[in-house]
């Protein structure tokens, strides 16, 4: 099975933008070009409020607790972005397809990205591949693209620091 990386893509930046939300119009911007996006427009501070509203739905995906409810929040989101794939070489890099419109301004497009890539992602590679750490004291959220897909930190610091609190528990008289 090939999978798409169009998904990948899309929950890595959507974590990355949840776990750490722009301050401002110029912030989300610049994280979305470091990302590989091609802006086609300014961005706005009401691109950055829709952005904001697709990252509040997008963590009640990352949240839910089962796969239906996942699979139920993700397709709220579909239907809302209004997506649609559609080929395209908009920078002269190649022929690809869009899940959405073109020109749309950022918010929307970030939208449309985050819901069709989460789809895929979780179609893709299973519907547990996105979640929060298992570090108690640890929210961030991830996207597992690991091969095996048992993933549970966010990094190999939060899984050290796990390893050595269940360690010292066990020595503990």
């Amino acid at each position: 099975m090939h999978l798409n990386p169009y998904g990948e893509d899309a929950v890595k930046l959507a974590a990355d933008l949840a776990n750490r939300r722009p301050a401002n119009a110029e912030e989300l911007a610049d994280r979305c070009r470091a990302a590989g996006l091609v802006l086609e427009h300014p961005v706005t501070a009401r691109d950055l409020d829709r952005t904001q509203s697709a990252l509040g739905a997008w963590e009640k995906v990352v949240d839910a607790t089962d796969e239906r409810e996942r699979a139920e929040l993700v397709n709220r989101m579909l239907a809302a972005a209004c997506t649609h794939p559609r080929l395209t070489d908009h920078a002269d890099d190649g022929w690809h397809l869009h899940y959405r419109d073109d020109r749309q301004p950022l918010g929307a497009l970030l939208f449309s990205l985050i819901s069709v890539g989460t789809a895929l992602h979780l179609a893709g590679r299973g519907m547990h591949r996105l979640r929060r750490c298992a570090l108690t004291e640890c929210t961030t959220i991830f996207a597992d693209t690991s091969r095996t897909g048992r993933q549970r930190y966010c990094s190999q610091r939060c899984a050290n620091r796990d390893a050595v609190r269940r360690h010292r528990a066990r020595a503990a008289p």
